[in-house]
């Protein structure tokens, strides 16, 4: 007799389920999860359970109709965004909406034929193939639009027709430009084309729209970058002549602080000065040890009001842009560096607040006013420094008493609640470029940091706090600055990697600064420093504005807002405007209700990417140009990144970063491990790390697109060994996929 009784089937664990939803193509529900656990009546009600922690957790993402995947994945269909051609001749593409703390997966777009049909920045509707956690292939639906109508590049002639070379880096291919489309541009000449129909033996045409100038003149690099970031050069006229058309502040109803000697302390290139501070030991019986500090802010809100022409221009820039050569600011000259400048010595108009902190640096309380003051002195952070450490000149003599020390000892202070706090120190160098007399670049050099900085840094952390506070108290609306904790997968990844190095952090630990600041500390006198700095880093999340408070993870601070920048940060106009209505200051308050600041948030912080990122390339273009004429030569580097198709090193003596090409490394296949950063060969056992220390000779430094190609310089051992491999040639090239067939495992390795 057959028993037909069903057996039981044991529940699946979290860990079971998780997997499952990993390496199904698709977003899954949670009748394909029954069925492929075979659950039947109580079960599915178990499982329901199980998904609501699961995605509590963050360990699984919801998506719609009830489906799941996990965090961050693709949808099924989505626009891309083509961005380039890897080493392989692959063609790449981005989500042009990504949700996700984490970079977007890499995409790949299958090709027809092996030819590409689609150019930089083309929008396609594709349907998404997961390959892995990190890596998809998409299938074009149908093309969205064309590129962007312009396209930035290095005019070179020839005979009846030019050719335009492209300085985005990830543009593949050039541009054919007719002699009659040229606008008489000459060779080497930079210019702004755009597109035309058809194509040329196999390239597209353009024609030339603007000529930019002579890419050999160093500040060309700069105009390149504003025009590839689309940052917002020209004013509209109707701005400048309002800005123009500015006058002194009267003193009116303002609060007299002329007689107090504020001081404002710069960088010494520095040009918009927005910023004073003033400190003295608090009087009060109360507060023994503690301080009373002014800090005064530049009242942009004055000239700059909601609605009209340089405030609509002020918003489209969301901030100022700073570049090794020129600033391209968020208001005209006549307000950034003029009536909104706290020069030396001149009546200017400001917003400051008060404060009075205790001897641990703690704010106790603090009032706004509208003022009038006049700098008594500019310095910069060397100047200040100096007189500290007791080396005066003629203008901090006179201060030194009055004005330097008593600053020092607030900052002493602030040091103390700073190291309560358990503030995240990150030890990550930043670059520095001089010119010469000619314009060229002359050296790159560490960023000095100075306590001259930290001090200032301080008083602007603690006027922020202030008037997130103040605008909370007077239930005005608030554009908070807010950085999130870090998510639980990226906390994860950061475990498996620190386990690597023998560093223990808790599975399952919820993240602080103070457990950050730990694992830093154990490893600052080591050679893993930098590397764990560096990992840590790309742990943390994006700072952002946002009306929604959830604190400020980094600084350790609870609420927190931009105040202190009204010349170059839009936000910070807009707190200026919230404590002006708040207060009751007088005109140029805030008109809104708060009900847009949502949208203002993410503009802002999507403008403020923009000007990173702009920042970022202008940096690597002039080191570039620097670089130019040392190609052949090795240095000592440390290798920043590791990826699929290679290393990314950074030089020691420059700070210079340039790619380590897969093919250039031993011939081998190299297995990339993404929590581990590492690229270890299969035969050889040759392993490249994050943070590693090597030896790199420079092969190509492309002023054109700012991008440096290196080799790593193998040791005698190394080389015998990787010539008994078979040397270190090219790896094959692969032919290109098509349609959706699973990809084999060994395409998440590397050659």
């Amino acid at each position: 007799m057959t028993d037909n009784t069903r057996k039981p089937v044991p529940f699946p664990t979290k860990a079971q389920i998780v997997e499952f939803i990993n390496e199904s193509p698709g977003k899954v529900g949670k009748r394909e999860i029954a069925r492929a656990f075979a659950l039947l009546g109580p079960a599915k009600i178990q499982l329901k359970k199980i998904l609501r922690e699961l995605e509590k957790d963050g360990k699984i993402g919801r998506g719609g109709k009830r489906r799941f995947a996990t965090p961050g994945s693709m949808p099924d269909v989505t626009v891309l965004e083509i961005t380039g051609i890897d080493t392989d001749g692959e063609l790449l593409a981005k989500p042009l909406s990504w949700q996700g703390d984490d970079e977007p997966p890499k995409v790949y777009v299958a090709q027809s034929g092996g030819r590409t049909a689609y150019g930089l920045r083309d929008r396609v509707l594709c349907r998404m193939h997961k390959i892995s956690a990190k890596e998809y292939e998409a299938q074009v639906i149908r093309q969205i639009s064309e590129a962007p109508s312009r396209i930035l590049g290095i005019y070179q002639s020839g005979g009846d027709q030019g050719r335009l070379i492209p300085t985005d880096r990830r543009a593949k291919s050039e541009f054919i430009i007719a002699h009659e489309n040229a606008l008489e541009a000459e060779n080497g000449e930079l210019v702004l084309c755009e597109p035309l129909p058809g194509r040329v033996f196999g390239l597209k045409p353009a024609r030339v729209v603007e000529r930019l100038g002579d890419t050999n003149q160093p500040k060309a690099v700069s105009l390149v970058c504003i025009h590839a970031h689309d940052i917002p050069s020209e004013f509209p006229s109707e701005a400048v002549e309002q800005a123009e058309n500015a006058k002194a502040v009267p003193l009116g109803k303002r609060v007299d602080l002329r007689e107090i000697p504020l001081v404002t302390i710069d960088g010494p290139d520095a040009r918009d000065f927005d910023d004073a501070v003033f400190a003295e030991a608090d009087m009060d019986e109360n507060n023994k040890g503690g301080w009373h500090i002014i800090v005064a802010i530049a009242d942009v809100s004055h000239y700059v009001r909601g609605g009209d022409d340089l405030d609509r221009s002020a918003y489209e820039r969301g901030n100022s842009v700073y570049f090794p050569d020129r600033v391209v600011p968020m208001l005209p000259e006549a307000l950034s560096n003029g009536w909104c400048s706290l020069v030396p010595h001149e009546d200017r108009g400001c917003l400051a607040v008060h404060m009075w902190i205790d001897k641990d640096g703690k704010l106790l309380r603090h009032k706004f006013i509208r003022g009038l003051m006049r700098s008594h002195a500019r310095l910069t952070y060397e100047q200040a420094q100096a007189a500290r450490d007791g080396q005066t000149d003629e203008v901090t003599e006179q201060l030194i008493e009055t004005v330097i020390n008593p600053l020092y000892g607030a900052y002493d202070s602030f040091l103390c609640y700073r190291e309560a706090r358990n503030v995240l120190e990150l030890d990550v160098p930043e670059r520095k470029i001089a010119f010469n007399e000619e314009g060229q670049v002359a050296s790159i050099d560490k960023r000095q940091r100075l306590d001259s900085h930290k001090l200032i840094e301080e008083f602007m952390i603690t006027a922020n706090v202030a008037a997130a506070e103040a605008l909370e108290q007077k239930r005005q609306p608030c554009m908070y600055r807010i950085h999130d904790a870090p998510g639980l997968e990226k906390m994860e990844a950061l475990r498996q990697f620190l386990g690597s190095l023998d560093i223990k952090l808790a599975k399952g630990q919820q993240p602080s600064p103070k457990i950050f600041n730990r694992i830093l500390n154990d490893v600052r006198e080591t050679d893993q420093n930098h590397m764990v700095n560096q990992v840590v880093l790309r742990s943390q999340s994006q700072a952002e504005y946002n009306p929604e408070n959830i604190g400020h993870f980094g600084l350790a601070l609870s609420r927190y807002a931009h105040f202190t920048s009204p010349i170059r940060r839009y936000s910070d106009l807009l707190v200026h405007r919230a404590l002006i209505r708040g207060y009751g200051l007088g005109e140029g308050g805030l008109e809104s209700d708060g009900k847009d600041f949502a949208d203002m948030g993410d503009h802002l912080s999507k403008t403020e990417r923009r000007a990173a990122a702009a920042e970022r390339d202008a940096m690597d273009r002039y080191t570039t140009l620097f670089m130019a004429d040392r190609v052949g030569a090795s240095f000592g580097a440390r290798i920043n990144g590791v990826t699929r198709f290679g290393l990314f090193v950074t030089l020691d003596e420059t700070g210079a970063d340039g790619l380590v090409p897969i093919r250039s490394l031993p011939h081998d296949y190299y297995d990339h491990d993404e929590q581990l950063h590492t690229l270890v060969g299969k035969r050889s056992g040759f392993t490249f790390r994050l943070g590693q220390t090597v030896e790199v000779k420079l092969m190509e430094a492309d002023v054109v697109t700012g991008g440096m190609v290196f080799n790593i310089v193998l040791s005698d051992k190394d080389v015998a060994k990787a010539a008994k491999l078979g040397g270190g040639g090219r790896r094959p090239k692969k032919g290109h996929r098509k349609g959706f067939k699973k990809a084999p495992k060994s395409r998440r390795r590397t050659r």
